[in-house]
């Protein structure tokens, strides 16, 4: 395990995997998603690593702001199923293992008093598009796009998006991206209100620092009771829904519309569904 390079001497317990690169820097704690070769897919010790250093961080008074992004060209394309995840699921974990691990980090980012901002550069599909949608600011590049992608395995949406997605566009724009599937633009995405703000590729950077000062330099108390009062208003339902994502997901899971899902993606063919 390393620390981020370019991380506080001081924080040293901040600590990554090859897959997660965490550092606390100026105020800012960075979570970085670090599997550029697979859009940053997610595995159960990724998502347990995250999980760690967000909890970690609620009780550091020397975090002010956390960072969520993703190495490479993608935010995550959610969590891994291609054939080199399956051929090793010791290390990448169960379905069941990454479900259980993603709903921590969920409820991580969202109980954490400090503001968690997302920064989202390119794809944010599946449960990557539940972390993205479960901070409290989120910024994209003009290039990034949202996808609840889960039908099209044969599997419902998880990590929270039940809820997340529908506090923040409503039941009608909810239930197309979940049943849908469809590939939701950064500008639509804007439009909707399901995210906070969209840059230019060659501005992003420079705007996500703007943002990241702003909330670095701002009043934390303040901060965290606003966070607190808009969570409680809005996210009533976000642990009903995680319970019962849980409960259909790991039923999905064991079902043969998955298994045929699962293997048609790894075809790259269209999945021919059966069950009833």
């Amino acid at each position: 395990m390393t620390v981020e390079s370019g991380a506080d001497v001081e924080t040293s317990e901040y600590q990554g995997i090859t897959d997660l690169e965490v550092g606390l820097d100026g105020g800012v704690l960075s979570v970085t998603l670090n599997r550029p070769d697979s859009l940053n897919s997610l595995t159960a010790p990724m998502l347990r690593t995250f999980a760690e250093a967000l909890e970690r961080a609620a009780t550091d008074s020397r975090v002010r702001v956390v960072r969520i992004s993703g190495a490479g060209r993608g935010f995550s394309s959610g969590a891994g199923i291609s054939e080199e995840d399956h051929a090793n699921p010791g290390a990448a974990g169960t379905p069941a293992d990454v479900l259980d691990a993603a709903n921590r980090c969920i409820r991580a980012i969202v109980n954490l008093p400090q503001p968690a901002v997302a920064v989202v550069q390119g794809a944010a599909a599946g449960v990557g598009a539940s972390l993205a949608l479960a901070c409290d600011v989120v910024l994209a590049s003009e290039k990034a796009f949202f996808m609840l992608a889960f039908t099209k395995i044969g599997l419902m949406p998880d990590g929270g998006a039940s809820a997340l997605i529908a506090a923040a566009v409503g039941r009608i724009r909810a239930m197309r991206m979940a049943l849908l599937a469809e590939r939701i633009s950064a500008g639509e995405a804007y439009g909707w209100g399901l995210v906070s703000a969209v840059y230019p590729v060659e501005e992003f950077d420079a705007e996500v620092d703007k943002v990241l000062a702003t909330l670095v330099s701002g009043p934390a108390v303040a901060l965290r009771k606003t966070k607190d009062a808009i969570n409680a208003a809005t996210l009533t339902e976000l642990e009903s829904a995680l319970e019962l994502e849980k409960v259909g997901q790991l039923s999905l899971l064991d079902s043969h519309d998955f298994r045929e899902g699962t293997k048609a993606f790894q075809q790259r063919r269209t999945a021919t569904f059966t069950d009833t």
